[in-house]
């Protein structure tokens, strides 16, 4: 009777054992699937590439000319540019140059603050689709390459700034008259956080990136690179704040003056713009 108890207790504990392997095994997989349906929930996207700077058409079917609100803004420079007018902005063999171009008329001055009079005839573009961070595109990375002028004037950069106010902002490439390139995150006017990077040779090819990521249901870390190297992240209350992707040759300004008399170059290759998109 004893054999026989013994046999059916270690019958007990092997099916015990065997149901608990399997409710384990059950577990690891429901958590294996569960792995799986987030990955294929968040699927990544190209917004914007290269090929628009591959043509015109492309260009133009991807980009706007000038500011998103107009010719001027806080330098001495009045943007031109257009379907038509390729004086200040052209493309050739993939590569966007942007000519600032000095004038000796009276052309009055920037309705911008700080209200400089124009010295400068020079080129804006700003993209046709936005940046917006949410729920539905929790993950954004912008990058592109560039050839900088560093000479005292000029005020080449590529950033990002509110649709609907300001702040959001966030310069990705900014180059005030020096090799110091800046990379700042504007909270408001006066909270600002700010990394700032001796680029060496700027006027040759470098990489400037950003990779934008909701953290909360308000904030988004802004982590700042240049030729693939982490520069510093920074911390934004942009969630749900659409924002303009702008490139552009300012002058003067904060950038120093007196300006160039010569023709100034900025020179930019292999945008790119992506995102993850959550169903």
């Amino acid at each position: 009777m004893k054999s026989i108890n013994r046999t059916l207790l270690a019958i007990a504990s092997l099916a015990m054992l065997s149901c608990q392997k399997n409710k384990t095994e059950n577990s690891e997989d429901l958590v294996k699937l569960s792995r799986e349906k987030a990955l294929a929930a968040s699927t990544w996207e190209t917004v914007l590439d290269q090929s628009t700077f591959a043509s015109y058409t492309a260009f133009e079917a991807a980009w706007n000319y000038l500011y998103p609100w107009g010719s001027d803004h806080n330098g001495s420079a009045r943007m031109y540019g257009s379907s038509t007018d390729h004086n200040h902005i052209y493309l050739n063999s993939n590569v966007l140059t942007i000519k600032a171009t000095r004038i000796s008329w009276d052309e009055g001055s920037s309705p911008h603050d700080p209200w400089l009079p124009i010295r400068y005839h020079s080129g804006a573009i700003h993209a046709k689709e936005h940046v917006l961070i949410n729920d539905q595109f929790p993950n954004w990375e912008l990058k592109c390459d560039f050839q900088v002028p560093t000479v005292t004037g000029s005020w080449p950069a590529f950033w990002l700034t509110g649709v609907n106010s300001w702040p959001p902002e966030s310069d990705i490439m900014e180059f005030k008259g020096s090799n110091v390139n800046w990379q700042n995150t504007f909270r408001t006017s006066s909270d600002v956080s700010s990394t700032l990077t001796t680029v060496s040779n700027a006027g040759s090819w470098h990489t400037y990136r950003v990779w934008i990521t909701k953290v909360s249901a308000t904030n988004v870390d802004i982590h700042y690179y240049i030729d693939g190297q982490w520069k510093g992240v920074h911390t934004g209350n942009f969630v749900g704040k659409p924002m303009y992707v702008i490139i552009n040759m300012q002058m003067e300004g904060s950038s120093g003056s007196p300006g160039p008399t010569a023709d100034t170059y900025l020179n930019a290759r292999n945008i790119y713009i992506g995102r993850t998109r959550e169903y």
